[in-house]
């Protein structure tokens, strides 16, 4: 098995870019979702409420971000140090700075709302799940874990159920791992990647934002695939699960082309239709 794509996405729901390698930390790949769109009460803003956010690509450079939307550009550097704030992200709040009133008026202007973005000027703020984690591990703005992997595998199996296939940048993955059979990334426990070693932790439960299109945010098709995967490969809740959220247990850096070797397996706790 190999790892077949690398994708990092500086704003959170916003488009982002893939690499040919990338550097592995604690809370994410370097460079992942530090940044975060909010209304203006502190309350976390994707594409599961704004689609139009499709539309707006977010590129890291030096000590910042680049927002771009059509020939539009704006670049934001990083507040570190500045006062922070509590934003909320589903049920938890925790701190980050505001990025100033003009990165503000960009987007609110692009979407057409009054908007935020923030910053995660301390990547040890903020921890996943205790659950499914263990005491120091912490995460970026990404939805819940680190990392999100998907295999090449189980999109194959993905689309031949469907009428329609999709493309894997519905699931907005930071890895893409080729090789891999249907469904056997749900069996694995411990995986390396070149020299990095990830736990994985939790199938990722999927919502409406893979049924938009991946380019543009408009609804493609308002039940699919998610019903196919509440058939095909659903969680013990029926929740439909395509991808693994992973965590790193160690910095490294990780390229295109490296092998994907499984350390240790477990049982699968999703249901599966062969």
């Amino acid at each position: 098995m190999k790892l077949q794509a690398i994708h990092i996405y500086p704003v959170k729901s916003l488009q982002g870019g893939a690499h040919d390698a990338a550097q592995v930390a604690p809370e994410g790949l370097i460079g992942d979702r530090r940044f975060m769109v909010i209304q203006p009460s502190g309350r976390f803003v994707t594409r599961r409420e704004m689609p139009r956010m499709a539309g707006v690509f977010a590129q890291n450079i030096a000590g910042g971000v680049r927002l771009i939307h059509g020939d539009q550009t704006h670049d934001v550097m990083a507040p570190i140090g500045g006062p922070s704030q509590l934003v909320k992200i589903f049920r938890d709040e925790w701190p980050a700075v505001d990025c100033g009133d003009e990165a503000a008026g960009f987007l609110s202007q692009i979407l057409g709302r009054d908007l935020r973005l923030v910053y995660q000027d301390d990547p040890a703020s903020r921890a996943p799940n205790a659950a499914f984690s263990a005491p120091g591990d912490r995460v970026s703005f990404a939805d819940g874990y680190p990392l999100l992997a998907t295999s090449d595998g189980s999109l194959a199996a993905l689309n031949e159920a469907l009428e329609n296939p999709v493309e894997m940048a519905r699931f907005r993955p930071n890895l893409v791992i080729s090789g891999v059979a249907p469904w056997a990334e749900d069996t694995w426990r411990r995986i390396r990647i070149g020299a990095v070693e990830f736990r994985v932790v939790k199938p990722c439960e999927r919502c409406v934002i893979v049924t938009q299109d991946a380019a543009s945010g408009a609804q493609a098709d308002p039940q699919e695939p998610l019903e196919t995967l509440k058939r095909l490969h659903r969680n013990g809740r029926g929740g439909p699960c395509f991808g693994q959220n992973l965590i790193a247990d160690g910095p490294g850096q990780i390229a295109l082309g490296d092998t994907v070797e499984v350390l240790e397996m477990g049982e699968s706790n999703l249901s599966t239709v062969a």
